[in-house]
Protein backbone atom coordinates (compact mmCIF):
# COMPACT_ATOMS: atom_id res chain seq x y z
CA UNK A 1 0.00 0.00 0.00
CA UNK A 2 1.09 3.44 -1.02
CA UNK A 3 0.52 6.92 1.00
CA UNK A 4 -0.10 10.33 -0.70
CA UNK A 5 -1.12 13.33 1.56
CA UNK A 6 -4.08 15.61 -0.40
CA UNK A 7 -3.73 19.38 0.76
CA UNK A 8 -6.07 22.16 0.05
CA UNK A 9 -5.22 25.70 0.47
CA UNK A 10 -8.78 26.53 1.43
CA UNK A 11 -10.09 29.81 3.25
CA UNK A 12 -12.94 29.12 4.63
CA UNK A 13 -13.67 29.78 8.59
CA UNK A 14 -13.54 26.82 11.18
CA UNK A 15 -15.44 25.50 13.46
CA UNK A 16 -14.83 28.59 15.60
CA UNK A 17 -15.33 31.22 13.24
CA UNK A 18 -11.89 31.67 12.66
CA UNK A 19 -10.37 32.79 9.41
CA UNK A 20 -6.73 33.03 8.72
CA UNK A 21 -5.18 35.27 5.60
CA UNK A 22 -4.00 34.78 2.64
CA UNK A 23 -0.05 34.79 3.92
CA UNK A 24 -0.89 32.17 7.02
CA UNK A 25 -2.55 30.28 4.57
CA UNK A 26 0.52 29.48 2.75
CA UNK A 27 2.78 29.69 5.20
CA UNK A 28 0.33 26.61 6.77
CA UNK A 29 0.51 24.51 3.32
CA UNK A 30 4.41 24.80 2.76
CA UNK A 31 4.88 23.82 6.94
CA UNK A 32 2.27 20.96 6.41
CA UNK A 33 4.04 19.80 2.81
CA UNK A 34 7.45 20.02 4.51
CA UNK A 35 6.30 17.74 6.92
CA UNK A 36 5.00 15.35 4.08
CA UNK A 37 8.56 15.29 2.88
CA UNK A 38 10.07 14.18 5.48
CA UNK A 39 7.58 11.96 6.87
CA UNK A 40 7.96 9.79 3.72
CA UNK A 41 4.74 10.89 1.92
CA UNK A 42 4.87 9.64 -2.07
CA UNK A 43 3.60 12.60 -3.36
CA UNK A 44 1.68 16.16 -2.63
CA UNK A 45 -1.31 16.44 -4.09
CA UNK A 46 -2.49 20.22 -4.59
CA UNK A 47 -5.93 21.40 -4.89
CA UNK A 48 -6.44 23.76 -7.68
CA UNK A 49 -9.84 26.12 -8.03
CA UNK A 50 -10.04 29.55 -10.13
CA UNK A 51 -12.15 32.80 -9.52
CA UNK A 52 -13.50 33.46 -6.13
CA UNK A 53 -16.23 31.59 -4.73
CA UNK A 54 -17.27 34.37 -2.78
CA UNK A 55 -18.01 36.78 -5.81
CA UNK A 56 -20.16 34.35 -7.60
CA UNK A 57 -22.84 34.14 -5.28
CA UNK A 58 -23.81 37.35 -6.37
CA UNK A 59 -24.44 36.12 -9.91
CA UNK A 60 -28.07 34.97 -10.59
CA UNK A 61 -27.54 31.61 -10.60
CA UNK A 62 -24.41 30.55 -8.32
CA UNK A 63 -22.47 26.98 -8.57
CA UNK A 64 -22.25 27.15 -4.58
CA UNK A 65 -24.26 29.66 -3.01
CA UNK A 66 -23.74 28.90 0.85
CA UNK A 67 -19.87 28.06 0.60
CA UNK A 68 -18.11 30.63 3.09
CA UNK A 69 -15.26 31.64 2.05
CA UNK A 70 -12.80 31.19 -0.24
CA UNK A 71 -12.72 27.03 -2.15
CA UNK A 72 -8.61 27.37 -2.70
CA UNK A 73 -6.19 30.24 -3.07
CA UNK A 74 -3.92 27.87 -5.07
CA UNK A 75 -4.89 29.34 -8.95
CA UNK A 76 -1.45 28.73 -10.34
CA UNK A 77 -0.67 25.20 -9.50
CA UNK A 78 2.79 25.14 -11.56
CA UNK A 79 4.13 28.13 -9.62
CA UNK A 80 3.17 26.39 -6.07
CA UNK A 81 4.67 23.17 -7.29
CA UNK A 82 7.62 25.15 -8.72
CA UNK A 83 8.27 26.33 -4.67
CA UNK A 84 7.32 22.45 -3.45
CA UNK A 85 10.50 21.14 -5.43
CA UNK A 86 12.82 23.83 -3.88
CA UNK A 87 11.90 23.23 -0.56
CA UNK A 88 11.65 19.55 -0.26
CA UNK A 89 13.67 16.37 -1.56
CA UNK A 90 12.07 13.56 -2.07
CA UNK A 91 8.21 14.03 -2.97
CA UNK A 92 6.44 14.10 -6.05
CA UNK A 93 3.63 16.58 -6.75
CA UNK A 94 0.70 16.75 -8.03
CA UNK A 95 -2.45 18.52 -9.43
CA UNK A 96 -5.75 17.72 -7.87
CA UNK A 97 -6.91 19.05 -10.03
CA UNK A 98 -6.23 21.35 -13.18
CA UNK A 99 -9.44 22.57 -14.60
CA UNK A 100 -7.79 21.98 -18.31
CA UNK A 101 -11.62 23.97 -19.68
CA UNK A 102 -10.31 27.06 -17.38
CA UNK A 103 -7.61 29.15 -17.29
CA UNK A 104 -7.09 29.59 -21.49
CA UNK A 105 -7.97 26.02 -22.23
CA UNK A 106 -5.53 23.19 -23.13
CA UNK A 107 -3.13 24.42 -25.84
CA UNK A 108 -1.51 26.55 -22.94
CA UNK A 109 -1.80 23.97 -20.06
CA UNK A 110 0.28 21.39 -22.04
CA UNK A 111 2.54 24.48 -23.07
CA UNK A 112 3.19 24.82 -19.25
CA UNK A 113 3.93 21.57 -18.73
CA UNK A 114 6.51 21.26 -21.14
CA UNK A 115 8.37 24.37 -19.84
CA UNK A 116 8.24 23.31 -16.47
CA UNK A 117 9.59 20.01 -16.94
CA UNK A 118 12.08 21.30 -19.60
CA UNK A 119 13.33 23.49 -16.03
CA UNK A 120 12.48 20.94 -13.78
CA UNK A 121 14.62 18.10 -15.60
CA UNK A 122 17.42 20.25 -16.69
CA UNK A 123 19.43 18.52 -13.11
CA UNK A 124 20.15 14.98 -14.65
CA UNK A 125 19.97 13.67 -11.02
CA UNK A 126 16.58 14.99 -10.91
CA UNK A 127 13.78 12.55 -10.37
CA UNK A 128 10.51 13.70 -8.83
CA UNK A 129 7.84 13.78 -11.02
CA UNK A 130 5.38 16.12 -11.56
CA UNK A 131 1.88 14.22 -11.40
CA UNK A 132 -0.78 16.46 -13.49
CA UNK A 133 -4.09 15.59 -12.90
CA UNK A 134 -6.97 16.66 -14.98
CA UNK A 135 -10.76 17.51 -14.98
CA UNK A 136 -13.55 19.55 -16.83
CA UNK A 137 -13.73 21.13 -13.04
CA UNK A 138 -16.38 20.57 -10.33
CA UNK A 139 -17.55 24.42 -10.84
CA UNK A 140 -18.69 25.58 -14.22
CA UNK A 141 -18.57 29.35 -13.11
CA UNK A 142 -14.62 28.80 -12.93
CA UNK A 143 -14.72 27.74 -16.91
CA UNK A 144 -17.35 30.21 -18.14
CA UNK A 145 -15.23 33.36 -18.72
CA UNK A 146 -13.06 31.40 -20.76
CA UNK A 147 -16.19 30.78 -22.86
CA UNK A 148 -17.78 27.63 -22.02
CA UNK A 149 -20.80 28.47 -22.58
CA UNK A 150 -23.29 27.60 -24.83
CA UNK A 151 -23.54 28.80 -28.36
CA UNK A 152 -26.78 28.45 -29.43
CA UNK A 153 -30.03 27.07 -28.44
CA UNK A 154 -29.25 23.82 -29.99
CA UNK A 155 -25.82 23.77 -27.17
CA UNK A 156 -28.06 25.02 -24.78
CA UNK A 157 -30.72 22.10 -25.31
CA UNK A 158 -27.23 19.80 -24.72
CA UNK A 159 -25.78 21.33 -22.30
CA UNK A 160 -25.29 19.20 -19.78
CA UNK A 161 -24.07 16.42 -22.13
CA UNK A 162 -21.94 18.79 -24.28
CA UNK A 163 -20.11 19.97 -21.75
CA UNK A 164 -18.52 16.56 -21.08
CA UNK A 165 -17.57 16.29 -24.25
CA UNK A 166 -15.83 19.51 -24.69
CA UNK A 167 -13.45 18.25 -21.94
CA UNK A 168 -13.39 14.97 -24.25
CA UNK A 169 -12.47 17.46 -27.38
CA UNK A 170 -9.84 19.78 -24.94
CA UNK A 171 -8.07 16.31 -23.51
CA UNK A 172 -7.73 15.21 -26.75
CA UNK A 173 -5.85 18.29 -27.86
CA UNK A 174 -4.12 18.41 -24.06
CA UNK A 175 -2.76 15.07 -24.80
CA UNK A 176 -1.72 14.83 -28.36
CA UNK A 177 0.19 18.10 -27.38
CA UNK A 178 1.72 16.47 -24.81
CA UNK A 179 2.85 13.39 -27.03
CA UNK A 180 4.95 16.10 -29.12
CA UNK A 181 2.54 16.21 -32.21
CA UNK A 182 1.61 18.91 -34.62
CA UNK A 183 -2.07 20.01 -34.88
CA UNK A 184 -4.75 21.14 -36.80
CA UNK A 185 -8.20 21.49 -35.52
CA UNK A 186 -9.24 19.30 -38.23
CA UNK A 187 -7.21 16.48 -36.78
CA UNK A 188 -9.52 16.21 -33.76
CA UNK A 189 -12.13 14.23 -33.00
CA UNK A 190 -15.54 15.62 -34.03
CA UNK A 191 -17.71 16.16 -31.36
CA UNK A 192 -21.17 14.12 -32.26
CA UNK A 193 -24.40 13.39 -30.02
CA UNK A 194 -26.73 10.65 -29.89
CA UNK A 195 -29.37 9.50 -27.90
CA UNK A 196 -27.28 7.49 -25.74
CA UNK A 197 -25.47 10.54 -24.21
CA UNK A 198 -28.69 11.74 -22.61
CA UNK A 199 -30.29 10.69 -19.51
CA UNK A 200 -33.92 10.60 -20.93
CA UNK A 201 -35.89 10.74 -24.51
CA UNK A 202 -36.97 13.88 -23.28
CA UNK A 203 -33.98 15.66 -22.92
CA UNK A 204 -32.53 13.92 -26.55
CA UNK A 205 -36.20 15.11 -27.66
CA UNK A 206 -35.55 19.16 -26.37
CA UNK A 207 -32.17 18.70 -28.43
CA UNK A 208 -33.15 17.38 -31.95
CA UNK A 209 -35.92 19.74 -31.76
CA UNK A 210 -33.52 23.29 -31.61
CA UNK A 211 -31.33 21.15 -33.62
CA UNK A 212 -34.68 21.47 -36.24
CA UNK A 213 -35.24 24.92 -35.63
CA UNK A 214 -31.99 25.46 -36.53
CA UNK A 215 -32.30 23.72 -39.97
CA UNK A 216 -31.44 20.41 -39.18
CA UNK A 217 -34.51 17.02 -39.08
CA UNK A 218 -36.41 15.88 -36.05
CA UNK A 219 -35.81 12.59 -37.28
CA UNK A 220 -32.40 12.62 -37.20
CA UNK A 221 -30.11 10.12 -34.78
CA UNK A 222 -27.31 12.44 -34.50
CA UNK A 223 -26.14 15.68 -34.06
CA UNK A 224 -23.35 16.96 -34.72
CA UNK A 225 -21.43 20.09 -33.11
CA UNK A 226 -18.49 22.78 -34.36
CA UNK A 227 -15.27 22.29 -32.71
CA UNK A 228 -15.14 24.59 -29.69
CA UNK A 229 -11.49 24.77 -30.21
CA UNK A 230 -10.64 26.41 -33.87
CA UNK A 231 -7.20 26.59 -34.40
CA UNK A 232 -4.86 26.08 -37.47
CA UNK A 233 -1.35 24.45 -36.84
CA UNK A 234 -0.03 24.41 -33.32
CA UNK A 235 2.87 22.68 -31.73
CA UNK A 236 3.71 23.55 -28.24
CA UNK A 237 7.57 24.91 -27.07
CA UNK A 238 9.47 23.49 -25.87
CA UNK A 239 9.47 20.24 -27.34
CA UNK A 240 12.46 18.24 -25.74
CA UNK A 241 11.99 18.15 -22.07
CA UNK A 242 12.02 14.76 -19.86
CA UNK A 243 8.75 12.93 -20.25
CA UNK A 244 9.50 10.40 -17.96
CA UNK A 245 8.99 12.84 -14.95
CA UNK A 246 4.96 13.44 -16.23
CA UNK A 247 2.56 11.39 -14.90
CA UNK A 248 -1.15 12.15 -15.83
CA UNK A 249 -4.01 11.26 -14.25
CA UNK A 250 -7.49 11.87 -15.44
CA UNK A 251 -11.09 13.51 -12.90
CA UNK A 252 -13.87 11.64 -15.32
CA UNK A 253 -15.76 8.53 -14.75
CA UNK A 254 -16.84 9.07 -18.37
CA UNK A 255 -15.73 5.21 -19.56
CA UNK A 256 -15.53 6.44 -23.00
CA UNK A 257 -12.91 9.67 -22.15
CA UNK A 258 -10.71 7.18 -19.89
CA UNK A 259 -10.38 4.50 -23.03
CA UNK A 260 -9.65 7.40 -25.51
CA UNK A 261 -7.24 8.95 -24.20
CA UNK A 262 -4.63 6.11 -23.25
CA UNK A 263 -5.01 5.60 -27.41
CA UNK A 264 -2.15 8.76 -26.84
CA UNK A 265 -0.19 8.32 -23.73
CA UNK A 266 -0.88 6.58 -20.66
CA UNK A 267 -3.28 8.28 -18.33
CA UNK A 268 -4.51 6.95 -14.98
CA UNK A 269 -7.87 7.62 -13.05
CA UNK A 270 -8.79 9.28 -9.91
CA UNK A 271 -11.51 8.21 -7.59
CA UNK A 272 -13.01 10.17 -4.97
CA UNK A 273 -13.57 8.98 -1.11
CA UNK A 274 -17.46 8.60 -2.14
CA UNK A 275 -17.15 6.39 -5.15
CA UNK A 276 -19.01 3.49 -4.75
CA UNK A 277 -16.80 0.05 -4.69
CA UNK A 278 -18.18 -1.26 -7.95
CA UNK A 279 -17.71 1.91 -10.33
CA UNK A 280 -14.15 1.56 -8.61
CA UNK A 281 -13.50 -2.33 -9.64
CA UNK A 282 -15.26 -1.65 -12.64
CA UNK A 283 -12.44 1.30 -13.28
CA UNK A 284 -9.59 -1.21 -12.57
CA UNK A 285 -11.02 -3.91 -14.89
CA UNK A 286 -11.23 -1.44 -17.75
CA UNK A 287 -8.36 -0.29 -17.47
CA UNK A 288 -5.97 -3.18 -17.30
CA UNK A 289 -7.20 -3.36 -21.11
CA UNK A 290 -7.13 0.22 -21.83
CA UNK A 291 -3.96 1.41 -20.34
CA UNK A 292 -1.47 2.68 -22.22
CA UNK A 293 1.03 -0.06 -22.99
CA UNK A 294 3.70 2.44 -22.62
CA UNK A 295 3.05 2.72 -19.44
CA UNK A 296 3.25 -1.30 -18.63
CA UNK A 297 0.58 -3.38 -17.01
CA UNK A 298 -2.31 -1.87 -15.04
CA UNK A 299 -1.63 -1.57 -11.20
CA UNK A 300 -4.42 -0.51 -8.07
CA UNK A 301 -1.98 1.92 -7.27
CA UNK A 302 -2.62 3.92 -10.44
CA UNK A 303 -5.71 4.77 -9.32
CA UNK A 304 -5.08 7.12 -6.27
CA UNK A 305 -7.98 7.03 -3.58
CA UNK A 306 -9.24 9.62 -1.88
CA UNK A 307 -9.42 8.97 1.72
CA UNK A 308 -10.31 11.77 4.56
CA UNK A 309 -8.73 11.18 7.68
CA UNK A 310 -9.81 12.13 11.00
CA UNK A 311 -7.54 11.03 13.26
CA UNK A 312 -6.58 11.47 16.68
CA UNK A 313 -3.97 10.95 18.65
CA UNK A 314 -3.32 13.66 21.26
CA UNK A 315 -1.18 13.07 23.98
CA UNK A 316 -2.90 13.22 27.49
CA UNK A 317 -5.95 11.20 26.32
CA UNK A 318 -6.78 8.01 26.79
CA UNK A 319 -7.92 5.71 23.59
CA UNK A 320 -11.63 6.10 24.16
CA UNK A 321 -11.68 9.69 24.64
CA UNK A 322 -9.12 9.89 21.26
CA UNK A 323 -11.99 8.32 19.49
CA UNK A 324 -15.01 10.21 20.71
CA UNK A 325 -12.70 13.42 19.99
CA UNK A 326 -12.36 11.94 16.45
CA UNK A 327 -16.05 11.23 15.75
CA UNK A 328 -17.06 14.74 16.94
CA UNK A 329 -14.53 16.11 14.64
CA UNK A 330 -15.48 13.89 11.46
CA UNK A 331 -19.53 14.65 12.48
CA UNK A 332 -18.63 18.56 12.11
CA UNK A 333 -16.70 18.24 9.34
CA UNK A 334 -18.06 16.57 7.30
CA UNK A 335 -21.86 18.35 8.06
CA UNK A 336 -20.05 21.78 7.53
CA UNK A 337 -19.13 20.42 3.91
CA UNK A 338 -22.38 19.31 2.81
CA UNK A 339 -24.25 22.25 4.45
CA UNK A 340 -21.66 24.82 2.58
CA UNK A 341 -22.31 22.83 -1.01
CA UNK A 342 -26.12 22.35 -0.83
CA UNK A 343 -27.25 24.77 1.72
CA UNK A 344 -29.24 22.27 3.76
CA UNK A 345 -27.64 18.90 6.27
CA UNK A 346 -28.71 15.82 4.59
CA UNK A 347 -28.03 13.20 6.80
CA UNK A 348 -27.94 10.37 4.94
CA UNK A 349 -25.11 12.31 2.93
CA UNK A 350 -23.09 13.30 6.06
CA UNK A 351 -23.78 9.65 7.17
CA UNK A 352 -22.59 8.28 3.70
CA UNK A 353 -19.48 10.27 3.58
CA UNK A 354 -18.66 9.54 6.92
CA UNK A 355 -18.52 5.82 6.28
CA UNK A 356 -16.20 6.33 3.32
CA UNK A 357 -13.76 8.63 5.54
CA UNK A 358 -11.61 6.88 8.61
CA UNK A 359 -12.30 8.16 12.19
CA UNK A 360 -10.96 7.57 15.60
CA UNK A 361 -7.12 6.16 17.17
CA UNK A 362 -4.16 5.15 14.94
CA UNK A 363 -5.89 1.76 15.98
CA UNK A 364 -9.08 2.10 14.52
CA UNK A 365 -7.54 3.71 11.03
CA UNK A 366 -5.14 0.80 10.39
CA UNK A 367 -8.38 -1.19 11.14
CA UNK A 368 -10.49 0.87 8.52
CA UNK A 369 -8.03 1.05 5.97
CA UNK A 370 -7.02 -2.68 6.21
CA UNK A 371 -10.77 -3.68 6.01
CA UNK A 372 -11.53 -1.23 3.28
CA UNK A 373 -8.63 -0.79 0.39
CA UNK A 374 -6.50 -3.36 -1.64
CA UNK A 375 -3.20 -4.25 -0.45
CA UNK A 376 -1.66 -2.41 -3.56
CA UNK A 377 -4.37 0.57 -3.38
CA UNK A 378 -2.25 3.95 -3.21
CA UNK A 379 -4.48 6.30 -0.57
CA UNK A 380 -4.32 10.05 -0.52
CA UNK A 381 -4.72 11.48 2.81
CA UNK A 382 -6.51 14.42 3.35
CA UNK A 383 -5.86 15.90 7.20
CA UNK A 384 -6.56 19.15 6.58
CA UNK A 385 -10.18 19.14 6.63
CA UNK A 386 -12.08 21.99 7.72
CA UNK A 387 -9.32 22.68 10.16
CA UNK A 388 -7.03 25.82 10.30
CA UNK A 389 -5.14 24.49 13.05
CA UNK A 390 -1.57 23.76 11.19
CA UNK A 391 0.59 22.15 13.93
CA UNK A 392 -2.52 19.96 14.60
CA UNK A 393 -2.67 18.99 11.37
CA UNK A 394 1.81 17.83 11.34
CA UNK A 395 0.45 16.18 14.59
CA UNK A 396 -1.90 14.19 12.89
CA UNK A 397 0.24 13.60 9.32
CA UNK A 398 3.32 12.88 11.68
CA UNK A 399 0.86 10.03 13.95
CA UNK A 400 -0.46 8.75 10.95
CA UNK A 401 3.18 7.94 8.98
CA UNK A 402 4.82 7.08 12.06
CA UNK A 403 2.08 4.16 13.59
CA UNK A 404 -0.34 3.55 10.66
CA UNK A 405 1.84 3.74 7.41
CA UNK A 406 4.12 0.83 8.99
CA UNK A 407 1.28 -1.30 10.36
CA UNK A 408 0.38 -1.28 6.49
CA UNK A 409 3.05 -1.34 4.33
CA UNK A 410 4.80 -4.40 5.98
Amino acid sequence: MQFDVFLSISQTPDHAGYTPDEPTMYRNFFDQVEAADHLGFGTAWIAQSHLSTTAQQADENPVVPHWNGEVGLCTDFFSLAARVFERTQRIDVGSAVIAILAAGGPIPTAERIGAFLALHGLDPNEHRRLRIGFAAGRFEFMARPYGIIPRDEVEAAAWPALRGQIFAEASEIFLRLLNGETLHEKDISPTILSRENFRSDEDWEKVLKAHAECGGTIDDTTVKFAPRYSFEHVKTTPSHWRRELLDLILGSHDTAVQIKLNKWLPVKVFNLSITQPDIIEAAHERMKKYYHSDGGGWKREYMPRTVMVFLNHEPGLSEDERRLAAQEEAHQALGSYWQALEGTIDPMKVAKATNNAVIGTVDDVCEQIAERFDAEDSIMAWFDFFKHDSARVVRDMTAFAEHVMPVLCT
